[in-house]
């Protein structure tokens, strides 16, 4: 019926292989759920919740792929409560109105209570969740919400203060990696006996590229388990389904790319000579003038950066310049632009910063933004710590919350960007040296 599910949670069929890896391997119970200890670990209020079937209307609100559906079947089933499912992508007034008969229907006949979940919940309009809020406050249904969005600014006051508000975390690269030796190991549900385990290195590889989320991660993992050969999970299949194979421009060949470098490094080696002399054999090859412009634009950030902003300006001039006036005359202008760069100063502390950050931010996943960092416009971000604690800048003295912390918790402080003793950049590191002391005297044994 329309876009209502009711679904019979103890017919497992989890071994059937026409269902992806991910919905074979939901867990059956609260022990084989992993992660989100903070609300069902031992002693939370959730999990105390549920073992004395004391169900109440809730919202999870987390990232895909965190357990927010599973962890509503699983409190239908140890409650014994039939289990409605509605997708606000697809569900309206009508399907809201029928599910809320099946409920009744099922209370009377059976005594038991009826769970309806509702899938992204922020999708449903003010009407829509009017609908069903009379049948939440009656009892007649359970409500239970996921939503991926801040329920603060998608979800109806009066829904928000009939149901509890549970916070969903991203999984770690840990929890992820269990999940997935799970499945490697189960022979009723999962790929158990169809193929041999990976080394570590590979389900770390793919634990990392799912960050956070169990379904994305075993939707790699069979990926990978489907390109490899019989028996073993490859690396190359691993990296095919992690990489998304990005391709590369093309011209001709090796000798393309040799010249393309050669360009690069003298450029980079302050060399106006060679670097222009490199530029105009590429030109006189035929490459694109649009391709070598984007490449110039790359070369004023990677090799000098801060050192001379105006480089990076003065490429991406050339590269309009190409645009509006086609060949050859915009050409005059990278070229322009290749001398300039070649005798500007250089630091790759830009470029290198960026690498060492962008390495933390895909080894590390995706880390909570600490509380005193967030914003709360709503009583519930308000409840939840948003925003307590924060100190604005430009209240301290020389606008400069000394020894203040913008990392999320748990990771160390980086120090990213070292500027060089070239160009502007010589400021810069002054600048910093200054404001590195003063986190100093304000919490002694800190760096920058």
């Amino acid at each position: 019926m329309g876009g209502v599910s009711d679904q019979d949670l103890f017919a497992d069929g989890g071994g059937d292989p026409a269902r992806p890896l991910a919905d074979r391997m939901r867990p059956r119970d609260l022990n084989e759920f992993m992660g989100q200890a903070h609300i069902v670990g031992e002693g939370k209020p959730l999990r105390q919740a549920i073992e004395s079937d004391r169900l109440h209307s809730m919202i999870f609100w987390g990232p895909p792929g965190t357990g927010k559906t599973t962890l509503a079947r699983l409190i239908a089933r140890h409650s014994g409560a039939r289990f409605l499912s509605l997708s606000a992508v697809l569900a309206g007034v009508k399907e809201i109105r029928a599910a809320v008969d099946r409920a009744r229907q099922t209370k009377a006949a059976e005594g038991r209570p009826t769970v309806l979940f509702i899938d992204e919940v922020h999708r449903f309009n003010k009407a829509q969740q009017d609908a069903f809020l009379p049948h939440v406050e009656d009892g007649t249904v359970v409500f239970i919400g996921a939503t991926t969005e801040n329920p603060s600014f998608e979800l109806n006051n009066a829904l928000l203060s009939r149901a509890r508000t549970y916070v969903l975390k991203a999984l770690d690269a840990d929890e992820l990696e269990r999940i997935l030796v799970q499945a490697l190991g189960d022979r009723e549900r999962g790929l158990g006996g169809r193929h041999a385990p990976p080394d570590g290195q590979l389900l770390r590889l793919i634990a990392e590229a799912a960050d956070g989320d169990a379904r994305r991660g075993l939707n790699l993992l069979e990926l990978a388990a489907d390109l490899s050969p019989a028996g073993e999970i490859s690396r190359d299949a691993v990296e095919e389904v992690i990489g998304g194979g990005l391709r590369r421009f093309d011209k001709g060949g090796e000798a393309f790319y040799d010249q393309i470098s050669a360009l690069h490094k003298s450029l980079r080696g302050s060399s106006p000579d060679a670097a222009l002399y490199w530029l105009c054999r590429m030109l006189d090859g035929g490459c694109d003038p649009l391709y070598l412009a984007r490449r110039v634009v790359r070369m004023a950030s990677e090799d000098i950066g801060n050192a001379d902003p105006r480089a990076l300006e003065i490429a991406l001039n050339a590269w309009e310049t190409q645009e509006r006036l086609g060949s050859p005359e915009g050409e005059l202008a990278i070229a322009q632009a290749v001398l300039y760069l070649a005798c500007a100063p250089k630091s790759n502390a830009a470029y290198m910063a960026y690498k060492a950050a962008m390495r933390d931010a895909r080894e590390l996943g995706s880390l909570e933004v600490p509380l005193h960092l967030r914003n709360a416009p709503t009583r519930l971000m308000k409840e939840l710590g948003y925003g307590k604690a924060y100190r604005y800048a430009h209240d301290e003295p020389d606008a400069y919350a000394a020894g203040e912390s913008y990392f999320p918790d748990g990771m160390a402080p980086r120090s990213y960007y070292r500027p060089v003793e070239r160009g502007l950049e010589i400021k810069i590191a002054e600048k910093l040296a200054r404001l590195a002391e003063l986190d100093r005297k304000a919490r002694p044994g800190a760096g920058r």
